[in-house]
């Protein structure tokens, strides 16, 4: 208890030499983070119940504007490689800042478009500039925390952002019936100038200029080859991607799975979102509570006991039984719960391979996410959205294969560190496993 005291009094120390705001904001920067990384599901899940009138409207096919989500995606998924390495280069306020503006100017265009090429084109803009908050924020956590405190705050940030699953579709879903799918994007330009307004006025700068790195291509070519050529890297990364892939697959598929599989409306995408946070904010919660009593080892294994178990629950419903609520839906919760487990422990872990470059890491880390999530959006979830069985049984895969991730990442660090020890060398990975 008493090196926990010391380790958070150590941190608050260290969050007021980094920055001259640091501290004075610190009660709220939690929430201004989570508004931050709120922007991407608000970006993706707000318009989901608007595909039909989309369709309509620009006179596209259905495959047409699920690939305004797909170009979003891979758009996402390209940029994010960039926010951490440029927030490295030239400090984590302002690269957030400057995203905030180009996705301002990327949802007007949406709004204002008159053919589905032109809401692709613009879509690509906002995804572009959207994940900037959700990368950066990861990297000012690790700025000011370590250990516990940091595992606390960063499931903390979790819990605030959760609600933006839960409430988008439903906001968007009332924003169809009462307006159009075009005050859908108006909302987001609203929302977002709200957020450059309150980063402008309270965000801290938490990388002072004697920290950052030199933005070279050569610099960059050798950061981005040392942490893509880590295989502990890819194994840890991996199993945060592969779960939330089996999440993203729902998440794609809501507009066949909720109006055809279920029968409801676009105003009721709440029967499966509410329970999707649910699981999401909950897990937060117990990460949360358990941060310091717990390793992340025992944290994560006891994660995907909830990940597996509903997974399997979900393939045996749905092999036997009809699509039904609240049974189609439950599962989602205990997937999402158990996900919310896993993912701050190993998220830090692979923060700290790298600790010179974390914003460069938190990029690297999100990019095998969100192209992971692409592929799921524009391959496999059309592929596998006509059965509610191939659903459960796609998201179980991917719970199993993120398992085998965390367990070959464990044993690979484990044999590496054993061979160095006798080969008398350290090892340049160096992160705890225990």
């Amino acid at each position: 208890m008493k090196k926990t005291q010391h380790t958070v009094r150590r941190a608050e120390d260290d969050a007021a030499n980094i920055g001259g705001s640091a501290v004075a904001h610190w009660r709220g920067l939690p929430l201004l983070l989570a508004a931050l990384a709120m922007l991407g599901p608000f970006s993706v899940d707000t318009y989901l119940p608007a595909f039909p009138n989309i369709q309509a409207s620009l006179n596209a096919s259905a495959i047409e504007v699920q690939q305004t989500l797909t170009a979003y995606m891979f758009s996402f998924a390209v940029m994010i490689l960039w926010h951490g390495a440029l927030s490295d280069a030239f400090g984590r306020r302002n690269i957030i800042l400057g995203s905030l503006a180009v996705f301002c100017v990327a949802s007007l265009g949406c709004a204002a478009v008159h053919s589905v090429e032109y809401l692709w084109a613009f879509r690509i803009l906002q995804g572009v500039s959207a994940g900037a908050g959700v990368v950066i924020g990861r990297a000012i956590i690790r700025d000011l925390y370590s250990g516990a405190p940091a595992a606390k705050l960063l499931s903390l940030v979790t819990m605030i952002f959760s609600v933006a699953p839960a409430i988008a579709p439903i906001l968007g879903g009332w924003i169809v019936k009462i307006r159009d799918w075009r005050a859908i994007f108006l909302f987001l330009f609203l929302y977002t100038a709200i957020l450059i307004w309150c980063c402008y006025k309270r965000l801290p700068e938490t990388l002072p200029p004697d920290k950052r790195q030199p933005f070279s291509p050569h610099a960059l070519a050798g950061s981005y080859k040392r942490v893509f050529g880590s295989p502990l890297f890819h194994l840890k990364a991996g199993t945060v991607a592969f779960n939330f892939a089996g999440l993203f697959l729902y998440v794609a598929a809501a507009p066949v799975f909720i109006t055809q599989h279920l029968g409801l409306g676009p105003d009721q995408f709440g029967w499966q979102f509410v329970p999707t946070v649910g699981g999401i904010f909950l897990g937060a919660l117990t990460v949360n509570r358990l941060a310091g009593i717990i390793t992340v080892p025992r944290q994560v294994i006891l994660g995907f006991c909830f990940l597996i178990g509903a997974g399997v629950v979900n393939v045996l419903y749905h092999a036997f039984l009809p699509p039904a609520l609240p049974w189609s839906v439950a599962p989602l919760f205990f997937y999402t719960f158990g996900m919310s487990i896993v993912a701050p422990g190993v998220t830090l872990l692979v923060l700290d391979l790298f600790p010179e470059i974390r914003g460069l890491v938190a990029s690297c880390q999100s990019f095998t996410q969100t192209m992971l999530a692409a592929i799921v959006s524009g391959v496999v979830a059309p592929f596998l959205s006509h059965s509610v069985l191939w659903l459960a049984a796609g998201q179980l895969a991917c719970a199993v294969i993120a398992l085998i991730f965390w367990l070959g990442g464990r044993s690979y660090h484990q044999a590496q560190q054993e061979a160095l020890r006798k080969a008398g060398v350290n090892a340049w990975e160096t992160v705890p496993v225990e």
